[in-house]
């Protein structure tokens, strides 16, 4: 199975160039609000209409703008779940589920499909209830349910826990994993939750206004996010610009420290985890002034101000765990960060 996008849509103040392929794995398309996420999956469910470029599924030209191909929605045979499930209200489940059965002509046939559909995802005793007779789990099962009964040839899911309360989210996610795993085709995945996507996904693409601007494996993009969009939608907290001193020192110019390191040519900013900051004394050692600290569930967020920056410089958030902090807790602390820990970004 395979996906390739190459589209353009101009909007008043926004355009999408959407560039990537997909194969038999769960792509996940990372990025803000407004980074043109949703839109691309649209496009390509033939919901909406790009200027121009070609959509291609399975070696089937669905759209292609210079030849005149824009092939309707319901002629992609392409599974798009929307955030809000977009169940029928006044329909039972069952009811909900024929309509994605439709195409299947044989009556007996299709009773097939929907009776295997909802024993697959568990819901074959909720078939005579309404959608608001169903928690938000069952109805996200039920929307799942309608897709695959037609046997799609692709799956989006559009930020599809987002309107799971957050003590169901990880339970439903483990369910949605399993049934992709059996789905075996190609999965799309919109969503702004970095956790989410680490989990779910195979690949990740990192939108940025309207265009991917870095695509690989989910550890690739993880461990090694080049730019500075990249960063900080992995859960990058400290993020600077950077100013090249020369070959092994680069200015950290929002926290007004220089560190030492190789320094890549195209490098214009640095990412720092708050894990990667570590006690006492090592590579890039500074003394720092205790500026705050933030009570997590399990850790401490402390806010270091390096002695030697300037006043006006942007704090520095360390993590750590409770018990070293309550053992270690000062006004001022050392610490030192490790070259390989650094992260060098450009764009």
């Amino acid at each position: 199975m395979s996906l390739i996008v190459h589209i353009e849509k101009k909007y008043k103040d926004f355009t999408l160039q959407s560039d990537f392929e997909a194969g038999d794995e769960t792509l996940a398309l990372l990025g803000a609000s407004g980074s043109g996420k949703s839109v691309t999956l649209r496009c390509i469910a033939g919901v909406e209409k790009p200027d121009r470029g070609i959509i291609v599924l399975n070696g089937r030209t669905i759209f292609d703008s210079s030849k005149g191909i824009n092939l309707r929605p319901q002629e992609r045979n392409i599974g798009l779940m929307f955030q809000n499930y977009a169940l029928f209200p006044q329909m039972t489940v069952y009811q909900n589920v024929m309509c994605g059965a439709k195409k299947i002509r044989n009556k007996s046939q299709q009773e097939k499909a929907i009776r295997d559909v909802l024993e697959t995802l568990g819901i074959a005793k909720l078939e005579n209830r309404l959608p608001s007779q169903l928690s938000g789990g069952q109805q996200q099962r039920t929307a799942l349910a309608r897709i695959l009964v037609g046997s799609p040839e692709i799956l989006m899911l559009d930020e599809p826990f987002a309107a799971l309360d957050s003590h169901l989210r990880f339970r439903i996610e483990q369910e949605v994993r399993g049934i992709i795993r059996e789905f075996g085709k190609t999965v799309l995945l919109v969503s702004h939750d970095r956790d989410e996507v680490y989990r779910m996904a195979d690949r990740v693409a990192i939108l940025n206004e309207g265009r991917i601007e870095l695509i690989g494996s989910r550890d690739e993009v993880f461990s090694s996010p080049c730019t500075n969009q990249a960063c900080l939608l992995t859960g990058c907290k400290n993020v600077s610009s950077a100013r090249v001193v020369d070959r092994t020192h680069i200015l950290a110019e929002d926290w007004g420290i220089t560190l030492c390191l190789p320094v890549r040519d195209e490098t214009d900013g640095l990412g720092l985890r708050t894990n990667a900051i570590q006690p006492g004394e090592g590579e890039n050692t500074f003394l720092c002034d205790v500026e705050g600290v933030a009570e997590n569930p399990l850790t401490y967020t402390v806010l270091l101000h390096p002695a030697e920056a300037p006043d006006t410089s942007v704090p520095l958030a360390w993590e750590i765990s409770k018990n070293f902090w309550q053992e270690h807790r000062a006004e001022q602390i050392t610490i030192h960060i490790p070259a390989d820990r650094i992260l060098q970004l450009k764009g």
